[in-house]
């Protein structure tokens, strides 16, 4: 089998996400469009948060955008794309709203001895906490990824793809994606080369210890006007072998260095205290665009 593209060579990816249709930074999907034409990843990933509150028009928006890709692509749901204000849909029918793309969306994509597998973290409503914004893999979620996990064949490649990071950021129980800690351990044992993630809006690529062994975190940045501390930017992940190396791509080709953070932040808000990490680059806006 071969270990890489079907010439035999390296696997690259695009790794997209937090797009905000509704509030997404023009210029940036524009110029991301222009590099998959012209650079042909051998498939994007879409870690989740394509609208800004779920509405119609954002999600018409983003459909169309996405189906332009010539390009396998797989998509994850973000906390943003269920319905925000009908709350009839956001329980009974959260997900219709991507009809246009559903076979997209939460797609397993089988590569040269790669498969990206999904794993949700959004959820309808989450009894331990209000507002419903960050992550909870429940156990019929994570028993979906680990079966499809469990399915692939010996010594397939493995890359998670969810839309929260899973660290459990704080011990009182409040901002945290629940059973997290778990869910890493679990597939560090099962020897994936990485979970890719995105809603804090800053690129990152760290390595988290587990009593199962290491699990390596490859956080994107957004494609928003809602930055926190780094230009708007998307990862390209080439993987060469048992090698996986991210790159933070971005319009004002900054270093990736001074994109990423060093850990991950408590919640998805600008970094407005000493305390919250805040990437090399530091461009952090002195205002948040404002939500309608």
């Amino acid at each position: 089998m071969p270990s890489g593209s079907p010439s035999g060579g390296p696997l690259r990816l695009f790794h997209l996400s937090d797009i905000h249709f509704g509030l997404e930074d023009r210029r940036a999907l524009d110029w991301v469009k222009d590099c998959i034409e012209r650079e042909r990843p051998h498939a994007v990933a879409i870690t989740g948060d394509l609208t800004m509150r779920a509405r119609h028009p954002e999600f018409r928006a983003a459909c169309e955008w996405i189906q332009a890709l010539d390009v396998p692509v797989t998509v994850e749901v973000g906390n943003h794309d269920i319905p925000y204000f009908n709350l009839y849909a956001r329980f009974f029918a959260p997900y219709a709203r991507f009809k246009a793309i559903e076979k997209l969306v939460e797609t397993q994509l089988d590569l040269p001895n790669l498969a990206i597998v999904p794993l949700r973290t959004t959820t309808r409503a989450q009894w331990q906490r209000f507002p419903w914004s960050n992550g909870w893999v429940t156990e019929r979620a994570l028993g979906h990824t680990l079966e499809a996990i469990d399915a692939l064949p010996a010594g397939t490649r493995v890359l998670v793809a969810a839309h929260h990071p899973l660290t459990e950021r704080r011990a009182d129980g409040k901002l945290l994606t629940i059973n997290g800690t778990r869910t890493m351990e679990v597939l560090a044992g099962r020897k994936v080369m990485g979970i890719m993630t995105g809603h804090v809006h800053d690129p990152f690529d760290m390595v988290q210890q587990t009593p199962a062994g290491p699990l390596r975190m490859i956080g994107a940045g957004t494609l928003s006007l809602r930055i926190r501390s780094t230009p708007p930017s998307f990862n390209e992940i080439v993987i060469d072998g048992d090698e996986v190396k991210v790159t933070a791509r971005n319009l004002e080709q900054v270093p990736t260095p001074a994109m990423q953070i060093d850990r991950i932040p408590e919640n998805a808000l600008p970094p407005r205290s000493p305390e919250e990490p805040v990437s090399p680059v530091a461009t952090v806006p002195p205002v948040d665009p404002p939500v309608h």
